[in-house]
C-alpha cells in the first residue's frame, strides 16, 4: 500500500532520501543517514528511526544492537522535498558508533581534523562481537 506522502519525497535514482538526526530538545545535530521508502514507512509506525544501510544493503534499526533507539518526536521534510530532518530522542545520549553523542564530532583546526567531543562509552563495550 503507497501512502500519498511518501510520493511527494524526491528520491534519488536510487530511491533513497538523506536524512538528519537532530536532538529535539537541544537542536543539536547527532548524525546524517539514508531512508528507503520502506524504512521512512517503518519510521512513521513505530515511532523510532529505521534506517537503510547503504553499505549492508539492508534495513537498519537505529539501536537494534547498542540499545541507543531514536524516539521520532518530530519528521520535517525540507522545501526541496529532499531532505527529511528527524527530531528524536536519543536514548541512552550516544547516536554515534564511536561512543560519542553525535557523530559530528570533529572540527577543523589548523588544518587538522580535531576531536571536540568525548567518548562517552568504549564502543568494545556497545557491540557485541558476531
Amino acid at each position: 500500500m503507497s501512502a500519498s506522502w511518501l510520493d511527494e519525497i524526491r528520491w534519488t535514482d536510487d530511491g533513497l532520501v538523506p536524512v538528519i538526526a537532530q536532538q529535539a530538545e537541544s537542536g543539536k545535530v547527532l548524525m546524517f543517514a539514508w531512508m528507503n521508502r520502506e524504512s521512512l514507512a517503518l519510521t512513521v509506525s513505530e515511532g523510532y528511526a529505521v534506517y537503510w544501510s547503504r553499505s549492508r544493503g539492508k534495513l537498519w534499526r537505529k539501536g537494534e544492537e547498542s540499545g541507543h533507539r531514536q524516539k521520532v518526536i518530530d519528521l520535517q521534510l525540507d522545501c526541496d522535498e529532499d531532505v527529511i530532518l528527524l527530531k528524536i530522542e536519543q536514548e541512552g545520549g550516544i547516536a554515534c558508533h564511536t561512543g560519542r553523542e553525535s557523530c559530528f564530532y570533529r572540527s577543523l583546526s589548523d588544518g587538522q581534523w580535531q576531536s571536540v567531543e568525548p567518548v562517552l562509552k568504549d564502543p568494545e563495550t556497545i557491540y557485541k562481537k558476531s
